[in-house]
């Protein structure tokens, strides 16, 4: 889930470029200082335990091998134009998203290793390769079942930091450190135990390197698996916050790896019918 994020708010920054949309921002969360006092007494590993039974168990996301999302994100500007997207995952690391606009569609994809996009709303229908920016950070994100299950496996550590209020909601903080060193934090609802926040990758916005945060809200069940249907980011020192809405889901689809692989502008009936 959370590449998802990487590419659709990439994406919606290219649009911004293009349009001279306004940034994005952040709303109240309502977040206080992390209350280490009252803390619970569950450990780090045992509130990951039933995050992963809250989000519909380990062996319900294990069999998930495809998955698609689509719905519209929020572009900003005064209109807040919302934008159809279509993204698709699979595993190993793939990823496929597109992005429509004025009868015009971007494009990312992943295919596990290397990535590339076609951006025709800056007027540059040429496929690019990613930046090693956004090939670092397409690199290492986890898979689509996202960072907190099989977590160990992955080589990540998770740390509980004490709770926070976010939202009106009691919930844990996790600090969660990957194999590469690259750290996040997790706020985990002290109810449901599903995710209500997690760290952004840093954006830069007047010439400053601002923290991003993402809402999650929203949760339903599609196949025994709770996925929150909207997700709201927000950068620290912004006017405007940017909110996705997930309309459909799609698992287990057949995906070919055609799909995933350097886009051609000249895309075949076969790979279109797909991408519907």
């Amino acid at each position: 889930m959370k590449r998802f994020l990487f590419l659709a708010c990439s994406l919606v920054s290219v649009v911004a470029s293009a349009t001279v949309l306004t940034n994005i921002t952040p709303n109240n969360s309502n977040s206080t200082p992390p209350d280490t006092a009252h803390a619970t007494k569950l450990s780090a590993a045992q509130i990951v335990d039933r995050n992963v039974v809250a989000r519909g168990g380990i062996k319900a996301w294990q069999a998930i091998s495809t998955l698609t999302l689509s719905g519209r994100m929020e572009a900003g500007g005064k209109k807040n134009t919302e934008l159809p997207y279509v993204m698709k995952m699979k595993r190993p690391h793939m990823s496929r998203l597109e992005l429509n606009f004025q009868d015009k569609t971007a494009l990312q994809v992943y295919d596990g290793e290397q990535g590339w996009k076609v951006r025709p709303f800056l007027a540059r229908n040429e496929v690019e390769p990613f930046t090693p920016t956004e090939a670092k950070a397409a690199n290492a994100w986890q898979e689509l079942d996202g960072p907190l299950i099989d977590y160990a496996k992955k080589g990540s550590k998770v740390e509980l930091q004490g709770t926070e209020a976010v939202e009106g909601h009691r919930a844990y903080k996790l600090l969660l450190t990957m194999k590469n060193g690259e750290e996040q934090h997790v706020w985990i609802d002290a109810a449901s135990f599903l995710e209500l926040k997690i760290d952004g990758e840093p954006r830069m916005m007047d010439g400053k390197l601002r923290n991003v945060s993402i809402f999650y809200r929203d949760y339903k069940k599609e196949n025994g698996l709770n996925i929150p249907h909207v997700l709201e980011t927000v950068v620290e020192g912004g006017k405007q916050s940017h909110k996705m809405t997930i309309e459909h889901v799609s698992i287990n689809q057949s995906m070919e790896s055609a799909l995933f692989a350097k886009p051609q502008l000249a895309v075949s009936n076969a790979v279109l019918q797909q991408m519907k």
